[in-house]
């Protein structure tokens, strides 16, 4: 007996610990069923917009994604730096989907109205990932090297225990292209494709190690 669990043990941490395929979408998404049929087996849906507005959509996609019986529902954050009010964006965003069966709140790092100072930039998302934090949230960043670079400086890892989601749209899902950066060594996750199309919704394509 003792052995048979030690067996059933390795062969659940295998499973668990099994390389998926998911999808992300910034958009209201009704057909998580059949993309699930697919073969991707998690979702992350927008949250939080630029605009400096909690994404109207984003209850209605985790439902959908958990209802359509995805592994988990991850969330992101694009966060308002012009708004220049990090904690009350993240804030606004954990009270929205408050009881919704989410796994992770990602903070969507890319070159979009950053400060040109690098340390404000640091500052901006250190607030805003400490808050998340201090909220309960497990909190991951998506960002890349060269959005990295522009936005905070490669040599920054104020952020780097958290988990990393990266986007190249080589079409590989793996991390065989990964390039170390701003602390990482290895990241958790690879957005490998962009602007794709599945079950007649627009979604990006994602693989988690």
């Amino acid at each position: 007996m003792k052995a048979q669990a030690v067996l059933f043990l390795c062969i659940s941490l295998a499973f668990a610990s099994s390389p998926m395929k998911g999808v992300d979408v910034s958009q209201r998404t009704d057909v998580f069923s059949c993309i699930h049929g697919k073969g991707y087996k998690f979702a992350i849906v927008r949250g939080f917009q630029s605009s400096g507005y909690v994404d109207p959509n984003v209850v209605t996609n985790i439902d959908n994604a958990i209802n359509a019986g995805m592994s988990f529902a991850d969330v992101y954050l694009f966060p308002c730096v012009p708004c220049n009010n990090p904690k009350t964006q993240a804030q606004k965003l954990v009270d929205s989907i408050k009881g919704k069966n989410y796994k992770r709140i990602w903070v969507d790092i890319e070159k979009y109205h950053w400060h040109s100072d690098k340390s404000q930039n640091q500052q901006f998302i250190t607030d805003m990932v400490n808050e998340l934090k201090d909220l309960g949230q497990s909190v991951g960043i998506y960002t890349s090297y060269y959005n990295w670079e522009s936005i905070t400086g490669l040599d920054w890892k104020g952020v780097s225990d958290l988990p990393l989601w990266y986007p190249h749209y080589d079409n590989n899902p793996s991390f065989s292209d990964f390039k170390s950066f701003g602390g990482w060594t290895k990241p958790t996750m690879k957005q490998y494709g962009g602007n794709k199309e599945l079950c007649n919704a627009g979604v990006d394509l994602d693989w988690e190690s």
